[in-house]
């Protein structure tokens, strides 16, 4: 029976294997991911790895933890799920639920980690204060692209440069220069900043002194010492207090009158210890095997670049003062370097790197703001609103003879229990009056619920209806962003013979949406928590209901690169901006009529269509709404499809009712 517990709880993780070179296993995603298992000395994950070429004759003494047993496999051998998804990934038995990305994986072993022993709180603590740490996709999160994507591969290639003469030094690794510089933000910085004063007024240390330093102006080797026992005095307790799972350090006076009544502007910025800020995250465990290998090659071959690099220098020193870093570096074959100490120096070179790529403003003369002159302007152009007809505005599901795991009704109720606990929750807390006003409280959110399945609904009968007339037996669909599964989980029910994914980035909406297909006993249905650009896999349609800003263009991206269908309807037009790998206007017709701020404030004004706001004010939101998806529309047929923009019907679904609908030519 032990054995048979054992085998249902069972979690395979796989990870790639390209090469070894002095220790390192490469890619170094899977280097990290091997040094967090290390670090959290967990045991619980049956650990594959897939050798990229032919050759499956793999030395992994010194490179892999000793307790960590693994096997070596072919990619033909990898679950089918796993086949469609980029590697790191980690499959739950039975196969049909894996979550792939460098993130998303390290997240997960973490949490395993704790569950398998609830003692270890400070494995907890590398997930962050609210335990986001590179939660946020890569798409979204500057900060999440440069930890899980960019410096990884960066290093790689200097790496594979460094036989060169003088290999160039990765723009990336001064833009994590430049981040180490930057004043850190917590969540009581208000109160550090204020200790922080107290010490430095008690140190003899002026704060202007102090503001220079972290500008990167002070040179002065005496001044700088000073300042740094001085921010050490606060910054590395309150680091290294969590690190042993304390309570931050409380002043146990009140703070003298000067330093309550200081002003937010004079007090001293807090330093970074650790990447993220004070505290030790999982963004230390993903840079500190690359950074390492960085440093190797610049010790050994360009070590007069070293002083530009005093920070992170010192952020590497520092690291290996955490406990049990030495130890699963030891047995993962990181042998840790003396670096000489360095003077902080000024960050002018790197002053030009742009933190978010792609997202520049453009100084146009000619620009006016507002919607109508915009709107003006592409009529001129002959650019107007145009919907097509609904194909069949009068379709809908027969919801009541369906089960009830396929409604959407499903998850409104794990909805009202939540309120409804919370209530009860705060109960003991309330007078008699208060309670009569939460309960009136439930009885309108009961309502609302039940308003917002039945608008849910609707809107699964335009997506549905679209879906259903496009899938052929045998099709595979992929709805991304699934959240709770509202529309994948309807289709895999309607079309049994079609292979159904939902691809999510948060944990608990997949999970959920798991438990409901159980229910129903669907065995065409995947589940894939992942960033979509880690979902590989070919497909026939692509489905995404209110994806938020760019990722509905991140969605037909996908689905074009594929010659794939695609039915999405777009969400949180305000949140559109250019990034890494999109440029607004997208189309060539838009490009050449709009500026990047013009296109921007259709983006803002197509937000404006809640129910609340005045119906002129409503109707020149859903104008813009239009153009912004008439602009995606024309990108997409520049690439070979035939799109529609329309309307849901009833428009009363959503204040948010476009759908894009594209087939390949």
């Amino acid at each position: 029976m032990k054995g048979i517990k054992k085998s249902l709880t069972e979690e395979y993780l796989y990870l790639d294997f390209s090469h070894q070179i002095e220790g390192c296993i490469f890619p170094l995603h899977t280097s990290v991911t091997l040094f967090l298992l290390s670090y959290c000395d967990c045991k619980i994950f049956k650990v594959c790895l897939v050798p990229t070429g032919e050759s499956t004759d793999i030395s992994l003494k010194n490179v892999v933890p000793q307790d960590v047993e693994v096997q070596i496999i072919s990619r033909q051998e990898l679950p089918p799920i796993v086949q469609n998804c980029c590697l790191p990934a980690i499959v739950e038995k039975p196969d049909n639920f894996c979550r792939a990305g460098l993130a998303v994986v390290l997240r997960h072993i973490i949490q395993k980690s704790y569950e398998a022993d609830p003692s270890k709180k400070e494995i907890l603590e590398l997930l962050g204060f609210k335990k986001t740490c590179l939660k946020a996709c890569a798409e979204v999160s500057q900060w999440t692209r440069l930890c899980e994507l960019t410096i990884p591969l960066a290093i790689e290639n200097f790496l594979r440069e460094s036989s060169d003469q003088h290999p160039a030094i990765p723009a990336e690794i001064l833009q994590l220069e430049k981040k180490l510089s930057e004043p850190v933000r917590v969540h009581n910085d208000d109160k550090l900043r204020r200790q922080k004063l107290k010490q430095q007024k008690a140190a003899g240390v002026g704060p202007s002194l102090a503001k220079e330093k972290a500008m990167g102006k002070v040179h002065i080797q005496e001044t700088s010492q000073e300042l740094d026992s001085t921010s050490e005095n606060l910054e590395l307790k309150v680091a290294f207090s969590k690190l042993t799972v304390q309570e931050e350090p409380a002043a146990t006076n009140r703070e003298p009158p000067h330093i309550r009544k200081a002003k937010a502007s004079d007090l001293p910025p807090l330093e970074h210890v650790f990447a993220e800020g004070l505290y030790f995250t999982l963004a230390d465990i993903v840079l500190l095997p690359c950074i390492h290998h960085f440093l190797v090659i610049i010790c050994k071959k360009l070590s007069e670049k070293l002083i530009e690099f005093p920070l992170l220098a010192a952020w590497y020193q520092r690291i290996q003062e955490v406990p049990r870093v030495k130890t699963a570096a030891s047995q993962c074959g990181i042998q840790f370097l003396r670096l000489p100490e360095l003077l902080t120096t000024s960050n002018e070179q790197d002053s030009n790197l742009s933190e978010v790529p792609g997202v520049e403003e453009q100084n146009d003369a000619s620009f006016i703001g507002g919607p109508r002159p915009t709107m003006t302007k592409l009529m001129e152009k002959g650019i107007e609103v145009m919907f097509s007809p609904h194909p069949c505005p009068a379709w809908t599901l027969d919801w009541n003879s369906l089960p009830a795991a396929v409604s959407p009704k499903e998850g409104a109720r794990v909805g009202d229990y939540g309120a409804s606990l919370q209530a009860l929750l705060t109960f003991w807390k309330c007078l008699i009056t208060m309670l009569i006003l939460k309960l009136k409280i439930l009885l309108m959110n009961s309502k609302m619920s039940s308003d917002r399945a039945l608008r849910k609904q609707q809107q699964l009968n335009n997506l549905v209806y679209i879906v259903t007339n496009q899938a052929k037996p045998g099709d595979r669909i992929v709805d991304f962003c699934s959240g709770g599964g509202h529309v994948g989980i309807v289709l895999a029910h309607m079309l049994p013979s079609c292979q159904v994914t939902l691809i999510e980035n948060k944990e608990l909406s997949l999970i959920r949406a798991k438990k409901r297909s159980d229910e129903l006993g669907l065995s065409n249905i995947w589940f894939i928590q992942a960033n979509m650009e880690y979902f590989t896999g070919m497909f026939n349609i692509g489905v995404a209901l209110h994806a938020c800003g760019v990722a509905t263009d991140m969605v037909i991206e996908h689905c074009i690169n594929t010659r794939a269908s695609f039915v999405t309807c777009p969400c949180c037009y305000g949140f559109i901006q250019n990034t890494s790998k999109f440029h607004f206007p997208k189309s060539e017709q838009f490009k050449k009529t709009l500026s990047y701020k013009e296109h921007m404030i259709l983006c803002r004004f197509a937000d404006q269509t809640a129910v609340q706001l005045p119906p002129q004010r409503r109707l020149i939101g859903k104008q813009c709404m239009c153009l912004v998806d008439l602009d995606r529309a024309r990108a997409a047929e520049e690439r070979g499809y035939c799109v529609q923009v329309i309307s849901m019907e009833p428009e009363s679904c959503s204040p948010k009712n476009n759908m894009i609908v594209g087939v390949p030519i």
